[in-house]
């Protein structure tokens, strides 16, 4: 299937690594350009030459109020327009929402609010402005969306607010023939997923565990992922918007 990827350009935020990185390679495979983002120019310089010239890489922090009107200059710059943004931010730092040793903090909550929400908030406004009739706004959310995910309350707290977000935004954008879509990665083979298993204080009986509760039986990989987002990202999905699509060998057992 020709996916309709070729001289496209998309923006994938935090994408030096693991999702982002992998629908950023996925995009280029197929002959789109890509202007990646990591935390420092160093960084994503590193990311984008793997990809080889379709790939630019700029250092941004969602955070900064500075950073969405900076990519889209980017891509523009570089590559003549913009088609499509994934916003794919880290997971904030896992916690409980109660007071105690595990509590996230005000400040935790804070940061995490300014990038994960908000930053993502701002990076699809500005995308909006610059996209025209096939463009495609996408969010990198979580199957927190749907059903709190213990131990990580500040993701339980932004995630269904930004998947509320993405619905009102498809329903604004639809007449122009904007996209809007959210990806909902469950447990994929990332360092996140290694360090959230490592928090169980037995990492290899924890992997075990959460695989057998999945109807395929194990995790999934980044690039499974980058392949399901790009599709989505493409011309090829052009009548899908408006919907939170799991990722996640079936995890999620309601509709």
């Amino acid at each position: 299937m020709d996916l309709g990827l070729t001289d496209r350009t998309y923006i994938v935020t935090g994408a030096t690594r693991g999702l982002g990185h992998a629908t950023a390679g996925a995009l280029v495979a197929d002959g789109a350009n890509v202007v990646l983002t990591g935390r420092t120019d160093e960084a994503a310089a590193e990311a984008a030459k793997k990809l080889g010239p379709r790939a630019l890489g700029v250092g941004a922090d969602n955070a900064d109020p500075a950073a969405a009107q900076r990519l889209v200059d980017a891509a523009r710059d570089r590559f003549g327009g913009l088609d499509g943004i994934l916003i794919s931010v880290g997971g904030p730092p896992p916690g409980s929402g109660a007071t105690g040793d595990s509590a996230n903090t005000d400040e935790q909550w804070q940061a995490a609010f300014d990038s994960v929400f908000l930053g993502a908030v701002r990076l699809a406004r500005t995308a909006a402005g610059e996209l025209g009739e096939g463009g495609v706004i996408g969010f990198v959310l979580s199957g927190s969306v749907h059903e709190p995910i213990p131990g990580l309350t500040i993701s339980n707290g932004l995630r269904p607010g930004l998947a509320g977000f993405a619905k009102s935004l498809s329903v604004e954008l639809g007449p122009k023939g904007i996209r809007v879509i959210g990806v909902l990665p469950g447990r994929i083979a990332t360092d996140r997923m290694t360090q959230l298993d490592e928090l169980s204080g037995d990492a290899e009986a924890s992997r075990a565990r959460n695989s057998a509760s999945i109807p395929l039986r194990r995790y999934g990989s980044p690039e499974e992922f980058g392949r399901t987002a790009a599709f989505l990202l493409s011309p090829a999905a052009s009548y899908v918007t408006g919907v939170m699509v799991p990722i996640d060998g079936g995890a999620r057992h309601g509709f």
